[in-house]
């Protein structure tokens, strides 16, 4: 049985794992958080990432845990109303589409409850080295094990560890879009009911978004501004946090308490915007998914999507009877690299007032799955 080892537990990681087991493989997927990551931003599923959710099973699961926004408002930098909607959310376009936005927490349960009776996990540790010979990977562990695995798959992110380890330093491949972003939680300071709050200071360029979350009970909160590539220590959240407080002091409306709540969130997230562009995705018997290939930004809306599709063609091309890795990791990238420059291009077409419904329909679908 091929023994595959895959570098990330979030969403494209464990849908690996679920289509390998499918085709017969062995996946072991190792996490360097000691548990499943929780926070993050609400996520979509869309287009034919719907159709990859439906073929696992989770369609019903995934739509019963999905957000119920019932519209959103649009404000300036003093908290005055400039536009409210019942139709459409920024977060997720028209509230009547058959696309689901779900937290990204809740979709890595399902993703995880549905592969972890069957799928090794290793949480709380690494990959540290990579030793690639004629007839695999040898892999040393943070926790320092060795084990040898047949093929490698990145799938951890913007910043992968199997990225730098296989391709070297990641400068060549992430391009910095101009922007940096916060994401946390916090009590529903705002009594927001299924709603969300979208504001932008114009004299700063500094904004954001607040929208509840579990019945009301909390706000998942967004701040962002623009800025050249910035010099922080990614594993030191009070830095960061720091950083963005320095950078929105003297913001009005909500945004002192939104600031104040920010110390004491237990998953307070901050990075750059970016996109991941490389010229390959495989290095001999490694391979990189989802965002670590090819992070589209967040300003897409198409990042969970990529990961998903991703994860299926990966799998199914690597599943066909007599195949060769390398062939396999060809074809995939061949299949996805379309898919994935018309989503990427979501994120910079029209930059601040986001990319038009045409382009993102056409996106969304730009790829056939039983190729």
């Amino acid at each position: 049985m091929t023994s595959v080892l895959i570098s990330g537990a979030g969403i494209a990681g464990p849908a690996l794992a679920y289509w390998l087991r499918r085709h017969g493989f062995e996946p072991t997927v190792v996490e360097r958080a000691p548990g499943l990551r929780a926070g993050g931003q609400a996520v979509d599923v869309r287009g034919v990432a719907l159709e990859v959710v439906d073929r696992m099973g989770l369609a019903a699961p995934l739509r019963e845990a999905r957000t119920r926004m019932r519209g959103m408002s649009v404000l300036d930098g003093d908290g005055t109303e400039l536009m409210r909607s019942t139709e459409t959310a920024r977060s997720s376009g028209r509230l009547d589409s058959p696309d689901v936005e779900v937290l990204r927490e809740d979709l890595v349960e399902l993703l995880y409850a549905r592969t972890r009776d069957d799928v090794e996990y290793r949480f709380g540790d690494s990959v540290s080295e990579l030793t690639q010979t004629g007839a695999g990977v040898e892999v040393r562990f943070e926790t320092g094990e060795r084990r040898g695995f047949d093929l490698v798959v990145g799938a951890d992110g913007l910043h992968s560890t199997v990225r730098r380890l296989a391709f070297g330093p990641e400068q060549p491949y992430v391009h910095h879009l101009g922007m940096y972003v916060a994401v946390f939680t916090t009590e529903n300071l705002l009594e927001l009911d299924n709603w969300q709050v979208w504001f932008q200071d114009p004299a700063s360029g500094v904004g954001g978004a607040v929208m509840s979350a579990r019945d009301n009970t909390q706000l998942r909160v967004y701040l962002g501004f623009g800025a050249a590539p910035l010099t922080y220590d990614r594993r030191d959240l009070d830095q960061q946090r720091q950083l963005l407080a320095d950078r929105l002091t003297g913001l009005r409306w909500e945004v002192p308490r939104l600031l104040k709540a920010m110390w004491s969130a237990p998953d307070f997230y901050f990075d750059q915007v970016a996109q991941v562009r490389m010229p390959t995705w495989s290095q001999g018997r490694v391979s990189l998914l989802g965002d670590a290939g090819y992070a589209p930004a967040l300003l897409s809306g198409q990042g969970t999507s990529l990961g998903l599709v991703g994860a299926y063609v990966l799998a199914e091309e690597l599943g066909r009877p007599g195949a060769d890795h390398l062939a396999a990791f060809h074809r995939y990238e061949r299949r996805m690299r379309p898919f994935v420059d018309v989503n990427q291009a979501l994120a910079t077409e029209n930059p601040g007032a986001g990319p038009a419904e045409e382009s993102v329909e056409r996106a969304k679908n730009a790829i056939v799955l039983d190729a």
